[in-house]
């Protein structure tokens, strides 16, 4: 009898202590709410909608949930609003890597645009040097809370604006100090990544690494520009990708061209389950295109994006998808692989973290229902024959 026998569906708290990665989770999305409140009292900034913590974090949900793009764009005003001191950027990224490793978070790539935090007189270096700061400082006070996170940054230039190429240079001059990457975001419809090609050619020639926000809320176009004008290494999101894969009456399925290059390329999908279902990509957990990529063996990983918006976690979102298509450790393991073999640190890093923490972490809990069942057993008498 192996655990492949056994029913091993995993309970929140296993998948809360197993060893995960996160390669897609924005800075300014993830904020505690109470944060917001005491920065916001510090700093002067007056446009919260509430100034209680719970509240706040209630409207941030909801602002989320509601279907509507402008309350939807509000809620960033408000975090990035308070996100324009040294101090405050130090505080928290700080608190991003604590709340990171207290979810079981052992690596991550968190992701911020340094031009939206100029507004109290930063410049450029003065927002990445403070964020750079905070991931240190949280690394530090995770450990010594007994857990271990590893926190690499992702320059993001926002792609309505004119910045890209200034802030892929950033992102190179920083590339050994805590910066791993380079990232596009914002609106994908009418603000295609062939914009920035200067920036994406600079990177390629300076061998560095970049992902593209693509295949969210814009279609098929915006992944086959990202990858085979501009060369990304990953697709954040990407979940589009699915409108180039049929599904038979008879349960067969035919990839198109597009689909089976990314498939056979192995580029990652950074998707974001809960943040899909909120910008109308996915009807529900059960109906995302996750389950048919996984059964199809795209390089699927899972992320958060927004933690404070879509009120989630990297755990949650394991809940979520155990709950949906029965998932089991093996499974999680496979994601957690999967985004670690993704991740943009070196490979004998990357390898380290899969074989030292990764695997010996998934085969600890899938070995916990030996003990389980012997533990039932083990006080009950024989019977005589």
């Amino acid at each position: 009898m192996t655990s492949q026998t056994i029913a091993n569906t995993p309970t929140p708290e296993q998948i809360r202590r197993a060893p995960k990665v996160l390669l897609h989770d924005h800075l300014d999305g993830g904020l505690r709410p109470g944060t917001v409140v005491e920065l916001a009292r510090e700093n002067g900034y007056l446009q919260l909608p509430e100034t209680d913590p719970d509240k706040l974090g209630l409207w941030f949900r909801d602002a989320a949930d509601s279907g509507s793009l402008e309350r939807y764009l509000e809620t960033f005003s408000h975090t990035v609003g308070v996100m324009q001191t040294r101090d405050a950027l130090v505080r928290v990224a700080a608190e991003c890597a604590e709340d990171l490793a207290e979810d079981g978070v052992v690596y991550a790539e968190v992701r911020y645009a340094p031009e939206q935090h100029l507004d109290g007189g930063l410049t450029l270096e003065e927002v990445v040097e403070a964020v750079n700061e905070g991931f240190r400082q949280g690394e530090r006070r995770a450990r010594e809370n007994g857990r271990r996170i590893r926190v690499g940054a992702l320059l993001t230039a926002m792609r309505h604006a004119a910045r890209a190429l200034e802030i892929a240079e950033l992102a190179n001059r920083y590339r050994d100090l805590g910066v791993v990457g380079f990232d596009i975001a914002g609106a994908e419809a009418g603000y295609p990544p062939t914009r920035h090609l200067d920036a994406f050619e600079y990177l390629k020639r300076e061998n560095n690494h970049f992902t593209i926000h693509a295949g969210e809320a814009f279609g098929l176009p915006s992944i086959w520009q990202a990858l085979q004008w501009c060369g990304a290494d990953r697709l954040g999101h990407g979940v589009r990708i699915i409108d180039d894969i049929r599904v038979r009456d008879d349960g067969t399925v035919e990839l198109g061209r597009l689909a089976s290059y990314v498939r056979d390329k192995r580029i990652p999908l950074e998707l974001c389950p809960s943040s899909n279902l909120q910008t109308g990509a996915a009807a529900s957990y059960a109906e995302h295109p996750i389950g048919l990529l996984r059964r199809l063996h795209f390089r699927v990983t899972v992320s958060t994006d927004n933690r404070l918006m879509s009120h989630t976690t990297v755990s949650r979102e394991f809940e979520h998808l155990v709950d949906a298509f029965g998932y089991t450790l093996d499974d999680l393991q496979w994601f957690s692989v999967n985004a670690m073999k993704s991740a943009f640190i070196p490979f004998d890093e990357r390898l380290a973290m899969i074989n030292d923490v990764i695997k010996p972490g998934y085969a600890e809990l899938k070995s916990e229902w030996l003990f389980r069942q012997t533990a039932s057993t083990s006080g009950s008498p024989a019977k005589e024959g």
